[in-house]
């Protein structure tokens, strides 16, 4: 089996707007990203929308979007600090749908949307992103996340792989949902196997014994390319569902970071994690204790990364 270095990293300012990261304010925020979890790896995600989960087209040049000067210039700003760089160009739906319920009809009908339309779509959205991480030399591309209704369409994914393939000379990796991973046939055409890692709290193990087993078989590497967890009570069992209704808890993110931590560290196959998330502006000590999303910025949780990041990550427990 291939190996990576361990990469301590995180997701900065998933989906914000155009103009997000060309602020000092940004530059800012990345700078205290970096010192108060130690991480040495992170992600950007430039957002494509659809209008739907059914619509053909998907546009990556809206006021949604992160320009493609100032993605680049964050790309360098990050690489100059020396940190890793992922790019990990991902779709959602301008309706509010869940990109995973994305889907159309398995045979063409007229009149009607069609997978055709929307990968041609797809690809030229991923390629894009894919020749702006060759010429900023990324680490990684990471070609798409949880698209879990499209993922049965197998040459149509080995044929989106192998277009950015031709555009970027990295490793390539994609990031399916939770649950998913013995589920995508078509592991064996990318570098690094990766998956969102919102699993309840208490069950970890069985969790990362069923991974193993696709890990194993496709001799790759694995990493958990969005991991996270609400502050809100009732998150720890439920970490994937950020509809959840609850008072703020901020030991409830702590306590499913431990455990998280804990299991993941004694199995030598499991690669890192890109974090879910960091925002681009700070907030003021008394925004970020009141903060019950996903956030980890000056909350209490923060020290549980760091310490897990600067001692423990990367070397596992055998």
């Amino acid at each position: 089996m291939n190996t990576i270095d361990f990469m301590k990293g995180i997701t900065f300012a998933p989906f914000h707007k155009r103009g997000s990261l060309s602020t000092e304010t940004a530059r800012k925020s990345f700078d205290h990203m970096v010192k108060q979890i130690a991480a040495d790896f992170v992600v950007f995600a430039p957002a494509g929308i659809q209008k739907t989960a059914h619509s053909e087209e998907i546009c990556y040049i809206s006021e949604h979007t992160f320009s493609d000067e100032e993605l680049i210039c964050m790309i360098r700003y990050a690489k100059e600090k020396g940190i890793r760089v992922g790019l990990k160009p991902t779709v959602n739906c301008k309706d509010g749908t869940w990109r995973a319920f994305i889907s159309f009809f398995e045979h063409d009908v007229p009149c009607e949307p069609k997978w055709e339309n929307w990968s041609a779509s797809y690809k030229e959205f991923q390629t894009h992103y894919a020749r702006i991480a060759e010429e900023e030399q990324c680490d990684i591309f990471i070609a798409g996340c949880e698209m879990v209704m499209t993922e049965h369409r197998e040459k149509q994914w080995r044929e989106v792989i192998a277009s950015i393939r031709k555009e970027y000379h990295g490793l390539v990796s994609y990031n399916t949902d939770k649950y998913q991973e013995d589920h995508v046939s078509w592991w064996d055409c990318v570098d690094v196997i990766s998956s969102s890692g919102y699993y309840p709290i208490d069950q970890w193990e069985q969790e990362l014994d069923r991974i193993e087993k696709t890990v194993l078989k496709y001799r790759k590497p694995f990493f958990f390319a969005e991991a996270g967890c609400m502050s809100r009570k009732g998150s720890g069992m439920v970490p994937n569902n950020w509809e959840l209704q609850g008072e703020l808890r901020l030991e409830e993110q702590c306590e499913w970071y431990r455990a998280m931590f804990e299991a993941c560290k004694k199995r030598p196959w499991l690669c890192g994690f890109a974090l879910w998330e960091w925002a681009p502006k700070l907030p003021s000590a008394s925004e970020a204790w009141k903060d019950d999303s996903y956030e980890i910025c000056e909350k209490s949780v923060q020290v549980i990364i760091k310490r897990f990041y600067e001692h423990e990550a990367g070397t596992p427990l055998m």
